[in-house]
């Protein structure tokens, strides 16, 4: 649903592509850009022994 979100208010931006191409690019900065997030947000689980 955020992905869906953000993909619709960054797109409302550019409303005409000149190509499918590019198109293609900014979902795939966007979805890389909330995976990034979501990947450095799960550090809170530490799963390395203590000595």
């Amino acid at each position: 649903e955020r992905v869906d979100k953000e993909l619709k208010r960054r797109t409302r931006v550019a409303t005409l592509f000149p190509s499918a191409a590019s198109c293609e690019r900014l979902v795939t900065a966007v979805a890389v850009e909330i995976s990034e997030e979501w990947t450095t947000g799960r550090i809170y689980l530490d799963m390395t022994e203590k000595a």
